[in-house]
């Protein structure tokens, strides 16, 4: 089963991730590598826990991440 991760880097410094599909899913580290590493085990302990309490698993659907330009005029 796979899951799509968001990985932001974190004002405190290093990164912080979120799983989109699993809401509350989140986890941080130093670098990158370490972000995935620790959300993986995240994403596990949500999943069993949603088992244990007897809810639906949420399965990703499928979206598209983008980026749109937008005139300085725009921006308060």
């Amino acid at each position: 089963m796979e899951y799509t991760v968001l990985v932001y880097r974190a004002e405190e410094g290093g990164f912080w991730a979120e799983v989109p599909a699993l809401p509350g899913c989140y986890s941080q580290g130093e670098t990158i590598e370490e972000t995935l590493e620790n959300v993986k085990e995240a994403i596990e302990a949500h999943l069993l826990a949603l088992k244990e309490e007897r809810e639906e698993v949420p399965t990703e659907e499928e979206f598209v991440i983008g980026r749109v330009k937008v005139g300085v005029s725009a921006v308060v």
